[in-house]
């Protein structure tokens, strides 16, 4: 869907908190983001009758995709084919574009191998195990040991066993703290860098309808994109894909979607919840709202600016949209009164027994006293930094540096050893900065946070002394070497020596004000988030022991597997369908007169004779997804690929915290207007003919494929 992770799991971690509490009952209906150790077998066997085997879930695992900017996909043929959403394509399109050639507006296609343009700084991620290391996580924590204490263990037990994984496997290794802390588990990727373009529409057909359509349904978007995976300068054999069916499924049929949701907080304690309503929601929508308006102001600039902008005011658009119909979820009294309806079942059954009670009684009262500790310096956790992509180069290089001396255990997360690879390929990225729009977003950033801290705040005396925002912004800009991809990789192999030595303005500067965020950081993790995750471990214990383990933790962009079926809605009188139709594009197209937001590319009416206009375009399912899904493969019950997730309804908004199959859908592109279009409006017949011939010859291995072959100890879940 369009809210894009990457984006919620920033405020997620500028709100902090990591760790959130369990309240939930057992899953209804057909809710559920599952992970692949702990599937629904019984919900599906009782509802739908159907028995999922190990080999269809090692299948559909190892042919599914993570975008580790954000976003998810699936690989369609055994020459490393990977098919995702245009909106989660956009980044990298963007930065593949230039002044000349725009890809986002007028699309792209390499008929050949040779004409695949490489992505800057894509990351992509197939997992290849999963195992349960809870014991050796929590077991590094000892009874006696403050909430501090305890916070460092895990921290160090955390980076010991990653490190260990990576050194052993090769593979990515990725602690995940499941089930708010009472879980840890050991997920191992196989990684993939060399990444490169091969097919996306214009962005006026991906987003068809623009804002006012989006998070709506019917729809009629086609929100597709694709890219082909490199191993040693060739296309991986990606023995493990899915076959392609332009059929699709038909109403009432049971389909599954394998993706990477991003974050969500039904599980949160209400006091938790009080503090996203109250505090967390309007300081976002406040800011983001600010910076919407500062991009609008630099579009209208010139065009090439506008082109600049574009990803930037997509993406906020896009978030606001999807906050907006989150809040007025925490708004609502009806949601809000079942949450603490659940949180007050669960707290009574926990104090009826004298063990539980004296064990777990205590902890929402705990995290209730951390929260509101947190207010207090929320402001400056929030507006104490410098806005835009070179200062938060800087801000990384200086941490490195100071960070890289400590042992493993003790570094910041994104600096221990098993996370460094990453870290460096996205930090040497060559994707293009754009110097004016750097100036004109910290410029703004400056000028926020004054209105916010005040002259008086020892962090803005610190940055801007005597001078303005605008003054500052142009002379940090200005002087800054670090749009240059060599200049830092000659600071982070020069080391502590060369960052202090550096003249660099932002590094200057970096350097006084990186103990003003280590002194942040430190209390937060004192006084908040350490209590918070103790707290929550507990209750998440206490979770197993009343309820035992029926239900699924929360969305932490790692696989899942959600199920439902295709299944229309009732909607403002009537029925929503669904599926749409491409008679239904060209009819919501004229309708608006082919104008703005609802107009068609050229090509379309050009062709329209060629194409089949009773072809599906976009359909719904009760598949329970959220931001992070985008891009993931919706599947039937053979494994075979029928449609691509890329939005929800408007109604499924403040399912982040609670789901309700009513009128939660989640919406997809069809297979059969992907191929209709690829064939017929893009000319693109070699891809075409790659994607079919795959699903015409396509099996379903149950081993992994040869480029992706586990080590016996990836093989261990």
């Amino acid at each position: 869907m369009k809210h894009r992770f990457n984006i919620t799991s920033f405020f997620h971690k500028a709100f902090l908190f990591a760790s959130i509490a369990l309240i939930a009952l057992p899953a209804r209906a057909d809710e559920g983001m599952w992970t692949f150790d702990n599937p629904p077998l019984k919900q599906l066997k009782e509802k739908y009758h159907f028995v999922l085997t190990q080999e269809w879930l090692d299948h559909v695992r190892l042919s599914s995709v993570r975008f580790n900017d954000g976003g998810s996909g699936s690989f369609i043929s055994p020459h490393g084919l990977v098919l995702t959403n245009h909106h989660v394509a956009l980044g990298q399109l963007q930065k593949v574009s230039t002044k000349e050639k725009d890809y986002v507006a007028d699309g792209f296609y390499a008929k050949t191998e040779a004409e695949e343009l490489k992505c800057p700084d894509l990351e992509l991620n197939v997992l290849m195990s999963i195992e349960n290391v809870s014991a050796q996580v929590l077991g590094a924590v000892q009874p006696t040991m403050t909430p501090k204490e305890a916070f460092d263990a895990r921290k160090a037990a955390i980076a010991k066993i990653s490190k260990e994984s990576l050194e052993k496997t090769g593979f990515r290794s990725d602690v995940i703290s499941l089930y708010q802390g009472s879980e840890y588990w050991l997920y191992r990727y196989k990684k993939y860098t060399d990444i490169r373009l091969v097919m996306a529409p214009e962005q006026q057909i991906a987003f068809f309808g623009g804002d006012a359509d989006n998070f709506t349904y019917p729809r009629y978007d086609l929100d597709m994109a694709f890219f082909r995976v490199y191993e040693n300068g060739k296309p991986v054999h990606s023995e493990n894909y899915l076959k392609w069916n332009s059929a699709g499924a038909n109403d009432g049929d049971l389909v599954f979607v394998s993706g990477n949701p991003g974050s969500t907080d039904r599980l949160e304690t209400m006091a938790q919840l009080e503090f996203l309503r109250d505090v967390s929601y309007p300081f976002r929508i406040k800011t983001f709202n600010r910076r919407v308006a500062m991009l609008k102001r630099y579009s209208q600039l010139g065009p090439e600016q506008a082109r600049r902008a574009l990803t930037q005011i997509f993406g906020i658009n896009n978030a606001l949209k999807a906050w907006g119909g989150e809040y007025k979820g925490l708004l609502d009294t009806t949601l809000i009164a079942r949450r603490q309806e659940e949180e007050n079942a669960f707290r009574e059954k926990v104090n009826s027994n004298p063990e539980w009670k004296a064990a777990y009684a205590s902890a929402w009262d705990s995290i209730a006293a951390a929260i509101e500790r947190s207010k207090s310096t929320f402001k400056q956790a929030n507006y104490q930094n410098l806005r835009g992509r070179l200062a938060g180069i800087a801000s990384t290089i200086v941490e490195y540096v100071e960070e890289i001396k400590k042992p493993d255990g003790e570094r910041l997360a994104r600096f221990q050893d098993a996370r460094l690879g990453s870290l460096k390929f996205s930090l040497f990225s060559p994707a293009p900065v754009y110097s004016d729009l750097e100036e004109y977003s910290l410029e703004d950033g400056l000028e926020e946070s004054l209105e916010e801290l005040g002259q008086n705040d020892p962090w803005i005396q610190t940055v801007l002394g005597k001078q303005t925002p605008q003054e500052v912004a142009k002379e940090l800009i200005g002087g800054t070497k670090l749009a240059n991809p060599k200049v830092r990789r000659e600071l982070i192999e020069g080391g502590e020596a060369a960052v202090n030595a550096s003249t660099d303005p932002l590094i200057v500067l970096m350097r006084k004000i990186d103990p003003m965020a280590r002194a942040m950081q430190k209390r937060r993790e004192t006084n908040v988030t350490s209590t918070i995750d103790e707290a929550s471990e507990r209750i998440g214990k206490a979770r197993f022991v009343v309820y035992g383990k029926t239900v699924y933790p929360d969305a932490t962009f790692t696989l899942r597997l959600s199920y439902g079926a295709m299944k229309g809605y009732p909607m403002n009188g009537t029925i929503a369908p669904a599926k749409t139709t491409m008679y239904g594009l060209f009819d919501r197209a004229l309708s608006f007169n082919n104008e703005g937001d609802f107009a068609l590319p050229k090509r379309y009416f050009e062709r329209k004779d060629q194409l089949n206009l009773a072809t599906p375009m976009n359909f719904v399912s009760t598949c329970d997804i959220i931001g992070g899904n985008s891009g993931s493969p919706t599947i039937n019950e053979k494994g075979e690929l029928i449609g691509v997730i890329f939005d929800g309804d408007i109604e499924s908004l403040p399912g982040r915290f609670v789901y309700d199959d009513t009128a939660n859908r989640a919406v997809s592109v069809h297979t059969g207007a992907m191929m209709e279009c690829l064939r017929k409006i893009y000319d693109a017949k070699a891809l075409a003919d790659e994607i079919e011939a795959a699903g015409i010859h396509a099996e379903q291995p149950a081993s992994p494929a040869s480029n992706q072959k586990p080590t016996k100890e990836a093989k261990k879940k």
